[in-house]
């Protein structure tokens, strides 16, 4: 497989201009403010690599810190937008990189106007005068809120003393579920670099499965996943990656990833390479050796039964919560069939006793983040229908603790979660991760071809 190419500056610029204007058109009269994530120390001087805010390279599309995006509405619906940037500096670009400056900026990312972030604070102000509405989200930045809050104290002595009737300060509106909203449907762009991100990852999983062997470090297949990720145009995961051997993939957010795998175990991987800021999200989980048990096979195909029947209930107008009621219903079924549970399958269902084994959800949005923005539920608490243009996880799992004596011994230690990332269509869903193996058959035929041959 060759490298990925990436979505191209005008693509990206013309379709962050179709977002903004969708965005305000929601939202309606006022001024829209939006900065990026904030750089943070991970230890002494160094800082955790920089990634940019979802909201603003959703908005921009500018990958840079010290960012933030200010835009509104003018006369017949056309949007005024001006991003603050970091300036051009010669010495902190030796040291850190080259840097777009405001001219730059301006020029590679359709902007009407670009200044020094240095100039926000001053500039803000006037930038609300005219409003009687600010969108700001609050909470993710102290500091920000602060001087924010010291602006509106401001404001409010100035319009006192014009007397144009206009509030204190503008109404301060959390722009958030509106931003929600939009980033939940995702336009052709977006749908192409979540495909992209699909494909790599596939590729990444394969490549740790090559080169399985009995007493591979749990670290070793993370090398092989994410060198593969990186080989193929992806900067970074789009979560830390969980590799689990053995009892350790009853832990769901293993992280350690330092242990042997011995021979007998099955492998536990959950990763994702991100591609333009969009992330894939897989899990899988085979024999090191090659070779499930008989007990592993069973649990296996429960859960790949759970999952195939909880993709399928993925369309237009089901419920979000469809696809986990349909897995929790048939890992249920698979719990009393493998000797866990006893009683009616249906009764067992309504009474929850799948939970020791089955404790998570089925299902998250996916996008940006890989736990994406958007709701599944109305304020009453009904699950919204499915539309075209979502995409989400489809994440069934079962996990049997070494110590749970209520357990068969032989499934003592299993844990299993098989997941793929599904785009809802129009007349239904299509998995964009596909290529990335789970039939039995194929994962035995795959695991540890390398060594085998």
């Amino acid at each position: 497989m060759k490298p990925v190419t990436t979505v191209s500056t005008a693509e990206l610029v013309a379709r962050c201009a179709a977002r903004r204007a969708a965005l305000l058109e929601v939202l309606g009269d006022g001024l829209l403010l939006v900065p990026t994530a904030a750089e943070s120390l991970r230890n002494g001087d160094v800082h955790h690599t920089f990634r940019p805010g979802s909201d603003l390279a959703w908005l921009t599309g500018f990958p840079e810190p010290e960012s933030i995006l200010a835009a509104w509405r003018e006369a017949k619906g056309r949007v005024r937008t001006v991003l603050f940037v970091r300036p051009k500096d010669k010495v902190r670009e030796i040291w850190d990189g080259r840097r777009y400056g405001v001219q730059g900026a301006k020029r590679t990312f359709g902007v009407d106007e670009t200044h020094p972030i240095g100039e926000f604070w001053k500039r803000l102000p006037g930038l609300l005068a005219p409003h009687r509405r600010l969108f700001c989200r609050l909470g993710a930045d102290s500091s920000f809120d602060r001087r924010l809050f010291e602006v509106f104290a401001g404001l409010a002595g100035q319009r006192a003393r014009s007397r144009a009737g206009l509030p204190a300060h503008p109404d301060l509106v959390d722009p958030s579920p509106a931003l929600a909203g939009a980033r939940l449907i995702k336009d052709a762009v977006e749908i192409r670099c979540l495909e992209r991100a699909a494909q790599v990852t596939a590729e990444g999983h394969v490549a740790a499965m090559l080169v399985a062997q009995p007493g591979i470090g749990e670290h070793q297949l993370q090398a092989a996943l994410e060198a593969t990720f990186r080989s193929l145009g992806s900067r970074r995961n789009g979560y830390d990656s969980i590799v689990a051997g053995g009892a350790n993939a009853c832990v769901l957010h293993y992280h350690e990833n330092d242990r042997p795998v011995r021979r007998g175990e099955l492998v536990l991987i959950d990763a994702g390479a991100e591609i333009d800021h969009y992330t894939a999200d897989i899990t899988r989980t085979w024999p090191v050796d090659g070779r499930f048990s008989d007990a592993q096979r069973a649990v296996y195909e429960v859960v790949l039964r759970a999952q195939k029947a909880a993709i399928r209930a993925v369309k237009p107008g089901a419920g979000t919560d469809r696809p986990h009621l349909v897995a929790q219903r048939e890992l249920t079924k698979g719990l009393v069939k493998l000797g866990v549970l006893r009683g009616d399958p249906a009764k067992l269902f309504h009474d929850k006793k799948f939970m020791p084994y089955y404790m998570h959800g089925t299902s998250h949005w996916l996008g940006m983040d890989v736990h994406d923005v958007g709701a599944y539920q109305d304020e009453s608490g009904k699950a919204h229908g499915f539309r075209a243009g979502q995409v989400l996880t489809v994440e069934p799992g079962l996990y049997f603790d070494p110590k749970d004596r209520h357990v068969p011994k032989e499934l003592r230690g299993i844990g299993i979660r098989i997941e793929d990332d599904i785009l809802v269509t129009a007349d239904g869903c299509r998995n964009l991760t596909e290529a990335c193996p789970k039939e039995v058959r194929d994962l035995e035929a795959l695991v540890g071809r390398d060594w085998r041959a």
